[in-house]
């Protein structure tokens, strides 16, 4: 098997990932999943493909994440995974499209208007 791109994104950030066979090894811009990610929330957000598909310890994964904050960054990861086992066996769509890890989320900050403090937040009005 040779080594399979794609890329997950969710609000600004990120993330590709570098599927190929192996023994489970998983490394987040060169660190482990656990110091990457601290709290476990985090991890099974990245590892619930694998869990779902029970491909758990059967591929290593390389991956390059930025921009965005840490759920934004695991739910990246998460889409770009599953993109990935799409590509490698087609019948884990079945498992992993109910569950919607294949539905890119577009919902994105929106932008701040001028006069106006924030997106949707005005500056205090004062009638006198």
């Amino acid at each position: 098997m040779e080594v399979i791109h794609t890329i997950g994104r969710r609000k600004t950030s990120v993330a590709r990932v570098f599927m190929s066979k192996g023994k489970g090894e998983l490394l987040i811009n060169n660190k482990k999943i656990s110091d990457y990610f601290t709290t476990e929330n985090l991890q099974f957000k990245v590892l619930q493909p694998f869990i779902l598909t029970n491909t758990e310890k059967v591929y290593n994964l390389k991956i390059s994440v930025f921009g965005g904050g840490n759920t934004g960054q695991a739910e990246s990861i998460r889409l770009a995974i599953s993109r990935a086992l799409c590509k490698i066996n087609g019948d884990y769509r079945s498992i992993l499209k109910p569950e919607g890890l294949l539905t890119r989320d577009s919902r994105m900050v929106e932008r701040k208007k001028f006069g106006q403090k924030k997106a949707r937040k005005k500056f205090q009005f004062s009638k006198r």
